[in-house]
């Protein structure tokens, strides 16, 4: 899959991040990148502080990040079906974290 359709199908699952979790967001940026140096097999990593975890001190920082790995992902599906599917469900797992959404919650509910 060509990365620039990569790059819509993230932008795609975005857009379905409900309005009430999207307008929360809070200085974090999504990037597209090949695959993560130190862990290569990861779909997503999310880098920063999490929302309930920023005090008063909070500010004047780098923006979050939220990764999301094309080759590792690619690598797991099948279809471009298959590749939409878990774009989202790496997207929303990444986002939670920022919110403070630990693994364990995400699996319990669904997302890991």
């Amino acid at each position: 899959m060509p990365l620039q359709r990569f790059e819509e199908l993230v932008a795609s699952a975005l857009d379905q991040v409900p309005e009430q979790f999207a307008s929360a967001m809070d200085n974090v940026v999504v990037l597209v990148e090949e695959h993560n140096e130190e862990e290569p097999d990861i779909l997503g990593l999310y880098h920063g502080v999490a929302l309930p975890d920023r005090g008063h001190d909070y500010g004047g920082v780098l923006p979050d990040r939220i990764s999301i790995y094309r080759g590792p992902i690619l690598s797991i599906c099948d279809t471009e079906d298959d590749v939409v599917e878990e774009v989202l469900v790496t997207v929303v797992h990444e986002i939670a974290h920022h919110f403070g959404i630990d693994d364990a919650k995400l699996h319990e509910l669904g997302w890991g």
